[in-house]
């Protein structure tokens, strides 16, 4: 049976809009598994405005910033149900959100994370010859810079059922200012940086998009459809 992966895009859309969306796809899917119905697997991807996202068992004493700092710098706050600790989503950002049935893809919730992790540092060698890496107990993709670690893609996920639903956040022409509010994903001896930063010029986002998804249905070993 081949695997299949469909691609959808949701351009610009409120975190709240795009969370309920999301929930939508992933409650389908449950109930398609629950009636021994075909699943699909949904790749989405989306570019939020500012926003803050706590993972379930995030500390808040990572958020770095009051409220009313919040509504100065336009940024909005939601504590969520994904894991991992706090990140940030802004302009400039690829957010993808595979809402995929693991067991259809045939693979496990840690291959999963790893398999999304490797679509990323494929992409990221290929495309634009760098060298990331994974991290132990550190999810998502990293570089070595004179800084020391830098995290360039965040990753914060869950799943029920074998049916997963958060994503990823991989850093394209984010302001990186942002992230100075917040111990990004718990860390306070890491960094993180983007690709903008590392070559020195704005990237096209919708040409990157492009190229990120095929990689990542690679990772799959499936077919975009």
């Amino acid at each position: 049976m081949v695997k299949k992966i469909r691609y959808t895009d949701w351009s610009s859309l409120d975190y709240k809009v795009a969370w309920d969306k999301q929930q939508v796809i992933f409650d389908k899917q449950i109930a398609a598994k629950q009636a021994n119905e075909p699943t699909a697997n949904t790749l989405i991807f989306v570019e939020h405005p500012h926003v803050y996202t706590l993972g379930k068992n995030g500390d808040r004493s990572n958020m770095l910033i009051s409220d009313e700092m919040l509504k100065k710098i336009e940024a909005t706050y939601y504590h969520i149900d994904r894991g991992g600790d706090v990140t940030y989503h802004g302009p400039g950002q690829i957010v993808g959100y595979p809402i995929f049935d693991l067991e259809n893809l045939e693979v496990s919730y840690k291959g999963f994370i790893e398999k999304l992790e490797q679509g990323i540092i494929n992409y990221l060698k290929n495309e634009h010859n760098l060298d990331t890496f994974q991290l132990p107990k550190a999810t998502g993709v990293w570089l070595e810079t004179v800084n020391g670690h830098e995290k360039i893609c965040a990753i914060g996920t869950r799943a029920s059922k074998y049916v997963t639903m958060h994503g990823f956040a991989l850093n394209i022409n984010t302001n990186l200012a942002y992230f100075d509010y917040i111990n990004p994903c718990g860390f306070t001896d890491k960094g993180v940086t983007s690709l903008e930063k590392i070559k020195g010029e704005k990237q096209n986002f919708e040409h990157e998009k492009e190229k990120l998804k095929g990689y990542l249905v690679n990772a799959f070993e499936a077919e975009l459809i």
